[in-house]
C-alpha cells in the first residue's frame, strides 16, 4: 500500500507537476497514462526510463486507494470497496442505465462517488453517517474513485453524481480542484452538464456554488414537505429550515439560469403521506425544478421501511397532479449488493 509519507499527485494541479529536471514532455507523457490511460502504477508507464519511474516513486504516491472488495448486482448495478492509504474505507457505485431504455441513453454509465469518509450530517435513513465523520477526501481521492472504476468497468464513465458517502458541499475546498480537473481536457474531460452535486441542504454552501462558473447541476435531498417531517429525517433541517432552503435554491436558479433536483425518498409511515405530495409538488413548482422519487432501501440496523409500490404510484400520481414541472419515479437499484450509501462498508468494518 502507499505511504502516507509521501504527497499524492492527484492531489497537486496538473501545472504544478515540476519535478527538478524532469522534461515537461516527460510530465506530459506521465499526464496521458494517468488521466487518458488510468494507469496508477510507475510501473506500468512503459515509455518512461525506469531511473526516472524509481526517482518519481520516491517522491510522489500515485494510487490514492485500492479495491477491497467488489459486489456485482442483478441489475448490473456494480458496488466498489476501496482502502484509502490510511486503511480508512469508503464506497464507490457504478450505475448501468435501466434495462428497456432506448437509443443513446441505454448505455450511460454513471458513478456515485464519496467525497468523505462517512458523514457528520446524521440524516437518519442513511447508513453513511451512523459512525460518524471520520475526515474529509483530498482531491485526490475524489479523483481516484473515477479513474479506478472506469478502470473496473472497462469504459468511459458518462455521468458523475456525489451522492455517495459524506456531504460534498462541507468539502468544497478538496471538491471544487477535483471538478477542476474532472472537467479539464486534461484531466477526465467529463462536461458539466454530465455531473451532479447533492447536498442535504448546506445553506452558505449553495449561493457559494452558485459561483463556480462551470453549470454542474445541483440536486437537493429534501425528503419532507414541511419542517416537522423533515427535520424527524435530516437534523441539518433545524440549522436551515425549509424557507431558508428553498430561498438559497431560488438564488442558485436565479443565478445559474439553470433547473435543479429535487430529490425525495419514501419511507413507509414517515414522508409518504399524500399531504407531503402536495407539498413536494408546491415546492417544485416554486423552484421550477424536476423531482425524482426514490423508495427507501433498507439499511441493517435501521427500522425504517419502503411503502408497498401501490402507494408509491399513488404519491408518484399525486405529485405529478400538483403541477410539479417533471417527476420521475426512480426504483433505484442494488438491493442484492448493500447498495445504500455506506452498506458495504459498515459490513466490512463489523467483520474486522
Amino acid at each position: 500500500m502507499p505511504s502516507l509519507h509521501k504527497p499524492l499527485l492527484l492531489d497537486i494541479p496538473f501545472d504544478n507537476w515540476d519535478w527538478d529536471e524532469v522534461p515537461k514532455y516527460r510530465r506530459e507523457q506521465v499526464r496521458k497514462w494517468v488521466f487518458e490511460k488510468g494507469f496508477l502504477d510507475w510501473d506500468k508507464m512503459s515509455n518512461l526510463p525506469k531511473s526516472l519511474k524509481a526517482d518519481l516513486s520516491e517522491q510522489v504516491d500515485l494510487s490514492p486507494m485500492e479495491p477491497v472488495k467488489v459486489q456485482g448486482s442483478s441489475d448490473t448495478t456494480k458496488k466498489i470497496l476501496w482502502k484509502l492509504r490510511d486503511q480508512q474505507l469508503i464506497e464507490s457505485v457504478l450505475i448501468r442505465a435501466t434495462e428497456g431504455t432506448k437509443g443513446i441513453r441505454a448505455s450511460r454509465l454513471t458513478l456515485c462517488v464519496s467525497t468523505q469518509v462517512g458523514c457528520a450530517l446524521g440524516c437518519k435513513f442513511c447508513a453513511s453517517g451512523l459512525d460518524g465523520l471520520k475526515r474529509n477526501l483530498s482531491t485526490g481521492e475524489i479523483v481516484g474513485q473515477i479513474l479506478l472504476a472506469r478502470n473496473e468497468a472497462g469504459r468511459r464513465i458518462d455521468n458523475l453524481v456525489f451522492m455517495g458517502m459524506g456531504e460534498p458541499l462541507a468539502n468544497l475546498p478538496a471538491l471544487i480542484p477535483a471538478l477542476d480537473i474532472i472537467l479539464s481536457p486534461e484531466g477526465l474531460g467529463i462536461g458539466a452538464r454530465h455531473i451532479t452535486l447533492s447536498t442535504s441542504g448546506l445553506v452558505p454552501k449553495i449561493l457559494e456554488l452558485a459561483n463556480y462558473p462551470a453549470q454542474i447541476r445541483l440536486a437537493i435531498s429534501l425528503h419532507g414537505g414541511d419542517d416537522e417531517t423533515r427535520t424527524k429525517i435530516m437534523p441539518i433541517n433545524e440549522r436551515y429550515p425549509m424557507d431558508h432552503l428553498l430561498e438559497a435554491c431560488e438564488k442558485f436558479i436565479e443565478q445559474r439560469k439553470k433547473m435543479i433536483t429535487l430529490e425525495y425518498i419514501l419511507i413507509k409511515g414517515v414522508n409518504d403521506d399524500l399531504k407531503q405530495a402536495e407539498l413536494l409538488a408546491e415546492h417544485a413548482q416554486r423552484l421550477n425544478a424536476k423531482v425524482n422519487l426514490i423508495p427507501y432501501n433498507r439499511v441493517d440496523g435501521l427500522d425504517w421501511e419502503r411503502p408497498d409500490i401501490e402507494h408509491v404510484k399513488l404519491f408518484h400520481k399525486t405529485v405529478a397532479a400538483g403541477d410539479a414541472p417533471r417527476v420521475t419515479l426512480r426504483m433505484e437499484k442494488g438491493h442484492d449488493i448493500d447498495a445504500a450509501c455506506g452498506q458495504l462498508r459498515l459490513k466490512e468494518m463489523k467483520a474486522h
